[in-house]
């Protein structure tokens, strides 16, 4: 928390941050405001929710001083920079960014929010070092309302998620994150400006593309289909390689390469994988401003598992996806905060030392599971638990009153009329 204190004006808040992020390590199921503050011994959740909605401090400068924590901690030369969204699932229309759209979390259209978040990943471990919050066009950008009542500032209009994509990438590489390549899903990897943006900054990149993207041959003269490239490729072009370690050992699938275009400080290849078992090819449009072996452009295509099992770390360890706040600054607090606490984690096992040959490294989770053991483990008092037991009871059953009598007014207020 010292890295971040200098952000917040006044002593309360800081403190209070410094709770808010030893919640989000401890062992609680859920980590909302209101058990956030049992936990810190609150009498009540108010200091909490002012944190997030009312206090004076910047989340932007505090997201700033996590990446370069984690730059100090991690950087490497040939670092990726990975960027993927994920979504939120949330009931009712009031949450800033809401609507019924696509969202991976679920697998179908869901009403959701959906943030793009960027990572980076190196052989030192990998972390959340930026976000942003989707706006859809229709059904937020062009409800002034709408915005006004979630406080999004004035300044913020609609962007697409590969703008969103270019805004964090900018930032980045403005802030001097050392990067050897990005890389990113199709949605990120079909945005001409996107690579447009990365070539201008000699940034090399490996983004996936639907199986119709047509790439230029034969020095530029003929424009072909990658799957139909991919057909005509020899059984013995396909290499094997790992792109990773996986869950299960290591992600190992066949890869063959072409190269499009060299030139002068200019290199571009089509990449293809292949599923061993299934046959399922995928491609990737790679440029570079140096020549490259096919296994780094592998390792960067591989790279971009590592932001969803940071989704999956995030929301099961520190409680990405558990705010309950509706506004746009809560959004962003909340989910700095959380950024904050997983680079704990991720700092902390970058510092493990290599482990005896009959065990596997220290992971993220029992990292947190010893630290809470060891360090972040508060006694409650009986009398603390009986208070929020009674004070939870008593918010829900006012809750409860006010929701029976809106109904009731929206009940009786057709007939009267």
């Amino acid at each position: 928390m010292a890295r971040v204190a200098g952000r917040f004006a006044r002593a309360e808040p800081r403190a209070t941050a410094g709770q808010f992020v030893e919640g989000l390590l401890s062992g609680l199921e859920r980590k909302t405001c209101w058990s956030l503050a049992e936990r810190a011994g609150h009498a009540d959740p108010q200091a909490m929710q002012r944190l997030l909605r009312t206090a004076v401090w910047d989340a932007d400068a505090v997201r700033d001083d996590v990446r370069a924590w984690l730059v100090e901690r991690l950087g490497h030369p040939d670092g990726v920079l990975v960027v993927d969204e994920t979504g939120f699932l949330k009931k009712g229309g009031c949450s800033v960014g809401v609507q019924r759209q696509y969202t991976g979390t679920a697998g179908r259209v869901e009403n959701a929010q959906v943030g793009v978040f960027l990572a980076y990943v190196t052989g030192h471990g990998r972390a959340m070092i930026d976000r942003r919050l989707y706006l859809p066009q229709t059904t937020w950008c062009q409800q002034p309302q709408r915005l006004v009542a979630a406080g999004v500032p004035d300044e913020v209009g609609f962007a697409t998620k590969p703008a969103l994509a270019r805004q964090m990438i900018a930032a980045a590489l403005d802030a001097d994150v050392p990067v050897g390549w990005v890389t990113g899903d199709e949605v990120y990897g079909a945005d001409p400006g996107l690579r447009a943006d990365l070539e201008h900054r000699r940034i090399g990149y490996v983004l996936a593309v639907g199986c119709d993207r047509r790439v230029h041959v034969n020095d530029g003269r003929t424009l072909i289909r990658v799957d139909d490239l991919a057909d005509g490729i020899p059984t013995t072009s396909w290499q094997p390689h790992s792109c990773g370690p996986g869950a299960k050992g290591p992600r190992d699938y066949l890869w063959a390469w072409i190269t499009t275009a060299t030139t002068p400080g200019e290199h571009r290849w089509l990449l293809i994988r292949r599923n061993h078992t299934t046959a399922e090819l995928a491609y990737y449009l790679c440029w570079s401003p140096r020549p490259a072996p096919l296994h780094t452009l592998v390792r960067a295509a591989g790279s971009r598992w590592s932001i969803e099992e940071l989704f999956q770390t995030g929301k099961g360890q520190v409680g990405l996806d558990h705010y309950q706040v509706r506004g746009w600054t809560g959004w962003q607090r909340f989910v700095t905060l959380a950024m904050l606490a997983l680079a704990v984690l991720t700092i902390l096992a970058a510092q493990q030392p290599c482990p005896e040959p009959e065990t596997i490294a220290l992971t993220v989770a029992e990292i947190r599971r010893l630290l809470n053991t060891f360090v972040l483990a508060i006694p409650l008092l009986p009398a603390h638990t009986l208070h929020w037991s009674i004070w939870r009871r008593t918010s829900q059953a006012r809750a409860r009153r006010s929701h029976y009598q809106r109904r009731l007014a929206h009940h009786i207020s057709p007939k009267i009329k």
